[in-house]
């Protein structure tokens, strides 16, 4: 009986806890992955919202009396911006998406352009999710 004894006293902290070691090890390591994910994730639509191109988009679509009427005010952001706002030899280029949300609806900003000193935009539209309806943010 008294071997019995020594023989637990002698396993060491791994052999007493492996079964909890593996779980927990699988659980921080994911973690880590989501952390990494989200963290991606903010990263990119950081870049996205700090571009010239979605400031001024933003600014069009809260100065448009139609889109104010048919989302209402405030008009925000609603969800993760999506695209890409490139550089390459001084010239940008941006294709974005924007969620919006107001207290009448939801609609999606959508934003095409290129910086060649100043930004020239092929599109800026806000797309109206219960009227089907789009509204060009460029005619004036």
């Amino acid at each position: 009986m008294e071997d019995s004894n020594e023989l637990v006293q002698k396993q060491s902290w791994l052999n007493r806890n492996w079964k909890w070691l593996i779980p927990s090890g699988c659980l921080t390591l994911l973690v880590l992955v989501a952390l990494f994910i989200g963290g991606v994730f903010y990263e990119v639509t950081s870049v996205l919202k700090d571009s010239e191109a979605y400031k001024e988009s933003m600014i069009a679509v809260e100065n448009n009396k139609l889109v104010v009427e048919k989302l209402g005010s405030p008009v925000e952001t609603d969800g993760m911006v999506s695209g890409t706002v490139t550089s390459h030899n001084n010239i940008r280029t941006c294709d974005v998406q924007v969620p919006l949300k107001g207290p009448k609806g939801k609609g999606t900003l959508f934003v095409v352009g290129e910086k060649r000193g100043t930004w020239k935009y092929s599109e800026m539209s806000v797309y109206i999710e219960k009227t089907n309806e789009k509204i060009d943010l460029l005619k004036k």
